[in-house]
């Protein structure tokens, strides 16, 4: 299994609360209208500039806050993954269980600026910037993690494991 991500790399700094990614009046919206206020605060105008493929980069701290399910609208908005320094463990979490790759890589403000390209591998460990070259290694995660990120998501594995019905999971996504 490879859970592999490339694309155009968006950078963000340290401490982005889920409250500055999904703001509390966007929370009564659907999804789709919801995403286009994702970062809106931080950087206005960002959903408008970004494209199905990209992917988060930030600091340390990424996800600090409430468990608001911002990783549903990355996800909308077509995010490939997202990359921290350091990620809230819950929103990890819920990264892992909506199918969203999420890869900690420490440093990764400085060895990526907005507009290069990302190539980053879960499955293995790896990471590389396209444009400057530099790449690494970090800590593989744990088989677990990695099989529900490629079974869909945590709701889709429980239902291919026979633990929940079969029936439309998306409206049950964290």
């Amino acid at each position: 299994m490879s859970l592999a991500f490339s694309g155009r790399v968006w950078v963000f700094g340290n401490s982005l609360d889920t409250d500055g990614m999904y703001p509390g009046f966007a929370m009564k919206m659907d999804p789709p209208e919801a995403a286009r206020h994702v970062f809106y605060q931080v950087r206005p105008g960002w959903t408008d500039q970004v494209s199905p493929g990209d992917i988060v980069v930030a600091g340390k701290n990424f996800g600090i806050g409430s468990s608001r399910p911002v990783s549903a609208l990355f996800i909308e908005l077509g995010v490939a993954g997202l990359v921290a320094e350091e990620f809230n463990s819950l929103f990890f979490r819920n990264a892992v269980n909506a199918a969203l790759p999420a890869m900690t890589l420490p440093a990764a403000t400085s060895i990526f600026s907005d507009g290069d390209t990302g190539t980053f591998d879960l499955t293995d460990g790896t990471w590389r910037n396209e444009t400057t070259g530099a790449s690494g290694n970090v800590p593989k995660l744990p088989d677990m993690i990695l099989d529900i990120i490629a079974s869909g998501g945590l709701m889709a594995r429980l239902v291919a494991q026979g633990y929940l019905p079969a029936e439309p999971i998306d409206d049950r996504r964290s």
